[in-house]
């Protein structure tokens, strides 16, 4: 294995990981976002004002994804175990 093989393996490993908790992030981002304007607005100082809803938004979000982050989890494990010629040398 050469170090640009294991550089382009490890890049790869990365960006699979990325685009599965990529919407999970950007979900609990504007979740949060949106109850912080709220407590703005409103000058609701309750810490658990701020935590139900984005514990609610991350697993209503992760119970619609599961089945893509699972097929695309599935995708990667099967790419890389399918090549494991490739990783012999």
């Amino acid at each position: 294995m050469t170090p640009e093989f294991v550089a382009h393996t490890i890049c790869q490993m990365f960006l699979a990981a990325f685009w599965v908790c990529s919407p999970l992030l950007a979900i609990g981002l504007v979740t949060g976002i949106l109850v912080s304007l709220i407590q703005i607005v409103t000058s609701i100082q309750d810490s658990s004002f701020s935590a139900i809803p984005r514990l609610v938004a991350f697993l209503g979000g992760a119970l619609l994804l599961m089945p893509w982050m699972i097929h695309r989890t599935m995708i990667y494990a099967a790419d890389i175990l399918g090549n494991l010629s490739h990783y012999a040398h």
